[in-house]
Formats: C-alpha cells, sequence, structure tokens
C-alpha cells in the first residue's frame, strides 16, 4: 500500500502509540505499508519470527518494525518493539477503514463504455471496470478492484474479498488486516463462484486471457501470468506467481509462496508443494512430479498384490526344499 504522503518515525510513533527503539537513520521516511511478500524500497513492514528475521533485513524494506536486538543494514531503520504485527497493524487501520455502502453500485465506481452489469451485483467504493465486460447477476467486487476490458464474470464470483491470513496467538487468531487490492487483466473469463482474495498489502493480480472453471480460489497476492486456465475446484495459495500459459486442471492445487515457469500443465487431483523451475513440464500426483514417471510409478504400485503372491509362493517352495521335500 502506498502513501499519498511520506511521513517520518515521529510521525509513525504518533500514529501506533507504541513503544520502540530506534536503530540505524533516525531520518528515513516512510513512503508505503507492505508485509514481506511485496515490500519495496521506502516501505514499512515488520518481522517477529526467526524464520523470516534475515529475509526481512536483506528486503526492500526501508523501516523494520521487529522484536529483536539485531544490527541494522546500512540505509535502513529498525524499530524495535515487543509486539511489531499489532504496531504494523495500528498503521494499517490509520490509512484503511470500512465504509458501509448502501447502493448496490458505489458512485465512486467507474465503468467503461459498453460494460453491462446485471441485477443483483455489487459494486464497491474506487472500483475501476473497463469496457465491453459482461458482469451477471450476484456478483459481489469489494472496494478498491481493476477489472480490465472484455471481462465476462458468471454469476456468483467474488472479487477482493480479504485475504485468508492469520497469526496465531494464545487467544486465538490475530487477522492482517488486508489493505491491498485485485487486478484482472484484459479478456479475464470467470465462471461461476470464482474467488479471488485481495492482496494483504500488495496486489492481486490475473494477467490478460485467463480462462476459470467453477468453484476457483486464487489466494492473496498472487500473480497469475497471461493465458493461464484453471479447471474446476483448482486452488492457488496466497504469494505464489504462475507464470504464463499454464493449465491447472480440475481439483489440483498450488502451495503458498511458490514459483511456477511458463507453461506448466498440472494434470486433475494433483498438488503441487515446490517451485516448478523447468518450463513446459506436465506433473501429476500428491505430491505432483513429472507425469510420465508418476504413471510408471502407479503401474508398478498395481503390480504389487500379484508380486507379493510371487515372493509367498517362492519363500514356501524354498522351505519346502531346505526341509528335503
Amino acid at each position: 500500500m502506498r502513501l499519498s504522503s511520506p511521513i517520518s518515525i515521529n510521525d509513525l510513533r504518533d500514529i501506533i502509540q507504541a513503544d520502540f527503539t530506534v536503530k540505524g537513520d533516525p531520518d528515513n521516511v516512510i513512503r508505503g505499508i507492505n508485509e514481506i511478500h511485496s515490500v519495496e524500497e521506502g516501505d514499512l513492514s515488520f518481522v517477529d519470527n526467526e524464520k523470516y528475521y534475515d529475509r526481512m533485513l536483506r528486503s526492500k524494506a526501508t523501516v523494520i518494525l521487529i522484536n529483536k536486538d539485531a544490527e541494522c543494514p546500512a540505509g535502513k531503520t529498525l524499530l524495535v518493539t515487543d509486539d511489531p504485527l499489532q504496531a504494523y497493524l495500528k498503521a494499517v487501520r490509520h490509512y484503511i477503514s470500512f465504509h458501509p455502502q448502501t447502493e448496490m453500485i458505489h458512485p465512486t465506481a467507474q465503468i467503461g463504455e459498453g460494460t453491462i452489469i446485471q441485477p443483483g451485483t455489487f459494486v464497491g467504493e474506487n472500483v475501476v471496470i473497463g469496457k465491453n465486460c459482461l458482469i451477471h447477476s450476484n456478483v459481489s467486487i469489494y472496494a478498491d478492484s481493476v477489472i480490465g476490458d472484455n471481462v465476462i464474470i458468471q454469476s456468483g464470483c467474488v472479487i477482493g474479498a480479504d485475504a485468508c491470513y492469520f497469526q496465531r496467538r494464545p487467544d486465538g487468531w490475530l487477522k492482517l488486516d488486508s489493505c491491498g487490492r485485485t487486478i484482472i487483466g484484459n479478456d479475464v473469463e470467470l465462471g461461476c463462484l470464482v474467488c479471488i482474495d485481495r492482496g494483504v498489502s500488495g496486489a492481486t493480480t490475473i494477467g490478460d486471457g485467463c480462462k476459470f472453471d467453477n468453484f476457483v480460489q486464487i489466494g492473496h497476492d498472487t500473480i497469475v501470468g497471461k493465458r493461464c486456465l484453471f479447471g474446476a475446484q483448482s486452488a492457488i495459495a496466497g504469494c505464489t506467481v504462475l507464470g504464463d500459459e499454464c493449465v491447472i486442471w480440475a481439483k489440483s492445487v498450488v502451495n503458498k509462496d511458490l514459483h511456477i515457469a511458463n507453461r506448466t500443465v498440472i494434470y486433475a487431483l494433483s498438488a503441487i508443494d515446490k517451485d516448478v523451475t523447468e518450463e513446459g513440464q506436465t506433473l501429476f500426483g500428491m505430491p505432483a512430479i513429472e507425469a510420465n514417471k508418476k504413471w510408471r510409478e502407479m503401474v508398478y504400485h498395481r503390480q504389487l498384490p500379484n508380486l507379493f503372491e510371487e515372493v509367498k509362493q517362492l519363500k514356501q517352495e524354498l522351505a519346502e526344499l531346505k526341509n528335503g521335500k
């Protein structure tokens, strides 16, 4: 999330009302607020987990809320505080707020020439919809979403809902408020009941020419390349980057924080749990591997009962030989 005007460290202290110790450059200014997956130069971010300390300290973030007395990298500012996430959320909530809406289409929404919006569709604040789109009934397009030209959205889709992003606490789950947005490119078609979450602090992006069957889920801050195809009930978790011209067939899933190479094909009922770095691969299985290899494994697996019986028979014959029969 970019700020309309930069703020100083002292301004931030007034906003979040939290005690912190300043390490590094006290004169740095904050030009945006982003979590670790989306940080850019000039951003305020946070880290409170040993797993991510090094990654955050090496990131582009300029000002970092942290609960560890770490050495400050050159050019950055560390704000050492007991609860970095709560401090970060106070900053986010200072700049975003929920505005109840009484109209089905908000007056601030920009709708392009030739676009048809069927009755019963909700269009939120600051939404931008391009030209010659067809949006069927009972679609929900949340605030700040951007939709390109020639887009078809079937009934029941939800665009720009909050990310599923929570941190476990002793008293339950603490929600990371979503302050990002959803961007859908040109010539995209969404089947019924597709859900595309908004970014936590950046943008969830769907590339030009992508096509979706029904019941597809795209998680927060995920970037989908151009001309990808999604089968029914497939799902991409948050913060994943999917290359161009990928095909994800029905009921297949891709885990979070992964990079999937261009022209990857994932057969139905598969699960991707690691990066796919080679372009044009066809994958299958849980976890997915190269499809031909997986099919050979399945053939061998089917042969196991017969092999077991053969081994059993051979053991019996060997025992009879040992007994002199």
